[in-house]
């Protein structure tokens, strides 16, 4: 076995991984593909190069990105360091100088004597983790050569080039005076029933299924529809790279853009209501969008055939005018941007291992998680892992008393545990989430009708169970 831990890619989750590492006495290589080969979104030779936006969201408690900024910095994250440090005015968020952190961030892991960077492009990953253990953390732009690699390793249909993905909305902001659950046909009055019977047997489905039914459903009457229809060909959209566009709208077309050929389109689409009846009215709606269930837990909800290149608060603005949204809260907003990420929840488990291959992690957004704290979160994570596995493992090596390789595994209550436990967990329809309240487990107890008052309780607990494990 080597005698150093491989870390391939310098952005943020590799930069974090790799000093989580270092700090622990043992050796690392980190790989870096610039400044000799760029991606077509990087121009900075750095490391952690922060590509998108500034912004690493915001500071406060009552926000899952918040709290998550604050687990990390109670475990002592390099990057959420460096991120304060260079943080320039941004109200309630964290807002960094990009050029200063990547300078800070590149000084202080050249300057760690237990870190080599090599900057080469990494084509063969199965050799290396041959001989010890690999961090990949190539993020969502990782090389063409690279990508090829990992789709062996994972097998090619569980790798993911272009991320198409619709909103995720928590079930408890939905108002289910007007949405309800159940499947198609099932919501179908029949010829022979009367209104009485119907409305009877659709009791009786909603109490069987509760909770558990695979779809909420959110009707809609013909003015209804054509106001969400005028404001969604108006709204804005957000600006794709020149390389996205060549590819990103073959295989799945943006809601606005269906919308866009035809008033009627989307009633002959994804807001079909064939097979539903309004149980307000007993009558079949104008059109009916519909939420299926995205988590073991039912807190969060997908909107079905919503896949968005729209500006996030334009998706909040648009979306809330369909009836049952209007106070709904976004855990996650639509996207379609190029993205290469792996089927996380079949291939690797909750400390970001892979489960065919134990000497190789995932880390960053290619592992399924989204956001420049979520990567951090997941370096420290994988790294933390990758430590104990090459401990034991040099124990071994040496004849030394073994000990159990108990992985370090963060509790499901706070942030980082559930993030993790969210890209682990076998879900048929997974795609990239980013830190928020939904994924985490409800309060025990009386429920908290004051969302402020909710989040501050999660936020309190999450940050009990942080302490406990500050130690591992």
């Amino acid at each position: 076995m080597e005698n150093y831990i491989t870390v391939i890619g310098g952005g943020l989750a590799g930069c974090e991984a790799a000093h989580q590492i270092a700090k622990r006495g043992i050796k690392v290589k980190l790989y870096e593909m610039k400044p000799k080969k760029y991606s077509p979104a990087h121009h900075n030779p750095n490391l952690a190069e922060v590509v998108c936006s500034n912004s690493f969201k915001s500071n406060l408690l009552t926000n899952a990105c918040g709290l998550l900024k604050e687990e990390l910095r109670r475990l002592n994250s390099l990057l959420i360091h460096i991120a304060d440090e260079t943080s320039v005015p941004a109200g309630q968020a964290l807002a960094v100088d990009r050029n200063v952190f990547a300078d800070k961030v590149t000084e202080a892991i050249q300057n760690n004597p237990n870190i080599e960077i090599v900057n080469e492009e990494v084509t063969d990953v199965l050799e290396m983790s041959k001989n010890g253990i690999v961090i990949i953390a190539t993020g969502p732009l990782t090389s063409e050569k690279l990508a090829k690699q990992i789709g062996k390793i994972t097998g090619e249909e569980e790798l993911y080039f272009y991320d198409a993905a619709a909103p995720i909305i928590e079930k408890d902001s939905i108002n289910f005076s007007i949405a309800f659950y159940g499947d198609r046909y099932e919501q179908e009055k029949k010829k022979d029933e009367t209104i009485e019977e119907w409305q009877e047997r659709q009791i009786k489905v909603q109490e069987s299924k509760g909770s558990k039914a695979s779809y909420i459903n959110l009707p809609m009457n013909k003015e209804e529809y054509e106001n969400f229809w005028k404001e969604l060909v108006e709204a804005e959209v957000a600006t794709l790279h020149e390389f996205e566009k060549r590819e990103i709208f073959e295989g799945c077309m943006p809601i606005e853009i269906m919308a866009k050929r035809g008033i009627d389109t989307l009633r002959f689409g994804p807001l079909k209501p064939v097979g539903f009846d309004d149980p307000r009215t007993a009558k079949r709606p104008y059109a009916v969008v519909q939420l299926r269930q995205d988590d073991s837990k039912a807190s969060i909800y997908n909107m079905v055939g919503f896949q968005t290149n729209l500006k996030f608060g334009e998706q909040k603005r648009v979306f809330s005018k369909i009836p049952g949204l209007a106070n709904a809260e976004f855990v996650k907003y639509g996207v379609m941007h190029r993205n290469t990420y792996i089927n996380s929840s079949k291939l690797l488990d909750d400390t970001y291992n892979l489960k065919s291959n134990n000497n190789i992690y995932f880390a960053g957004q290619i592992s399924g998680v989204e956001g420049y704290v979520e990567s951090i979160a997941s370096g420290m994570v994988a790294a933390l892992n990758a430590v104990k596995q090459f401990n034991k493992n040099t124990k071994n090596k040496t004849k030394l008393t073994q000990e159990p390789n108990e992985k370090i595994i963060f509790p499901e209550t706070t942030v980082i545990g559930a993030l993790a436990k969210y890209i682990s967990t076998p879900n048929e329809k997974f795609q990239p989430m980013n830190a928020n309240f939904g994924i985490l487990p409800p309060l025990e107890g009386n429920k908290i009708r004051d969302k402020k008052q909710r989040y501050e309780k999660l936020a309190e607990r999450s940050l009990c169970r942080i302490l406990s494990n500050e130690n591992s």
